[in-house]
């Protein structure tokens, strides 16, 4: 008997309905991608307050009210950018709003009674600045307190040494102008300075943010310390045991803190020319809100660069368009706290339905 040979059939091209399920697939894959992102909740928070200001205030249109809202918003993004990656790392830092104003009165008072060119206060300021960074991060590492109570007392001590050295050089609660000091134009130049854009005046605190903005955007992405950020906030213990330095790491962002505490204290300065020792007490706060409504969790682990920045922006309008539309500012603070619970309601309504899908 000789075995009958058979030819296998050709596969059978894929139906339209295999097709249409792949499709559906990728898109669904793509759009679970977009939603699972943290700056999501915010973006849309920020198009809704922007289309109700555009409606309810005709004078919050013009290129020139961007221009003041995107002003405001540099102006806490600045500060936000840095906490949120604390908060990222998994800690806080409640003295962030008096240690601006610490740095800004370092400077005047280095430069003004030792009579040096300005640039000599805005480098004893950093390191100032950093040096406080550093005292709250090594704090924590050597204790292990929560960085709650650890920046609680720093808050406390950088209140009461804002007033009182101020008092003691001064004999007032503000600085002495330093606008006709050496240094003092170029100083301004960077720090507080304006540039048109299309004919439109633009803060350059405004540039300065977003470059910061994008710079963190790529350690966060690309680098191994932003790995290390998200590790430390999220199991820091799992973290050290595969040789990620969670002291290390903590520590730098606490500096990071201390750094743009000294930036925006600088752009204090040379913008207004003197400074209240009395200033900066409850901003802390308006920089935890704006990194919360861009996503970071209060758990650590979680959150991004762009996020804060969205939410300093939602800020910034709502701040201007409540005084755009003429409304009476006391509603500020209701406002807030408005935006505050309606984002952290968004932002877990939007990761609940990007793990459904």
């Amino acid at each position: 008997m000789s075995a009958q040979a058979t030819t296998p059939s050709p596969p059978s091209p894929p139906t339209q309905s295999a097709t249409g399920l792949e499709k559906r697939t990728a898109e669904r894959s793509l759009a679970r991608r977009f939603l699972a992102r943290p700056e999501v909740g915010a973006l849309i928070g920020a198009i809704a307050v922007y289309a109700f200001f555009w409606v309810a205030a005709p004078t919050f249109r013009p290129a020139d009210s961007l221009s003041t809202v995107l002003y405001q918003a540099s102006t806490l993004g600045l500060m936000a950018l840095p906490v949120s990656l604390l908060m990222i790392g998994g800690e806080f830092d409640l003295s962030a709003g008096v240690a601006v104003i610490t740095s800004s009165l370092t400077a005047s008072i280095f430069a003004y009674e030792l009579t040096l060119n300005v640039w000599m206060g805005v480098i004893a300021a950093l390191v100032v600045s950093l040096a406080v960074g550093f005292f709250n991060g090594y704090v924590l590492v050597k204790t292990g307190l929560p960085s709650f109570l650890v920046t609680l007392g720093t808050f406390l001590m950088l209140q009461g040494l804002n007033l009182a050295v101020t008092k003691i050089f001064t004999g007032n609660v503000a600085t002495n102008d330093i606008s006709d000091m050496q240094g003092f134009s170029s100083a301004k130049a960077i720090f507080a300075s304006d540039i048109t854009i299309a004919g439109v005046p633009v803060k350059i605190t405004v540039l300065w943010w977003l470059l910061f903005v994008a710079l963190a955007t790529w350690m966060l992405l690309r680098t191994k310390f932003g790995n290390w950020i998200f590790a430390v906030g999220g199991q820091k213990d799992s973290a050290r045991a595969v040789g990620v330095p969670v002291a290390r790491t903590k520590i730098v962002l606490f500096m990071l803190v201390g750094l743009g505490a000294w930036f925006v204290g600088m752009h204090e300065l040379f913008e207004f020319n003197t400074v209240q020792s009395g200033e900066g007490v409850g901003n802390e706060l308006l920089y935890i809100v704006a990194a919360v409504i861009g996503g970071c969790l209060l758990t650590g682990g979680f959150g991004s660069a762009i996020g804060p920045a969205i939410g300093a922006f939602i800020f910034g309008m709502v701040t201007q368009g409540i005084v755009f539309a003429g409304w009476n500012p006391d509603w500020f603070k209701f406002f807030l706290g408005v935006m505050l619970l309606g984002a952290m309601l968004l932002n877990t309504w939007v990761r609940r339905q990007a793990s459904r899908r």
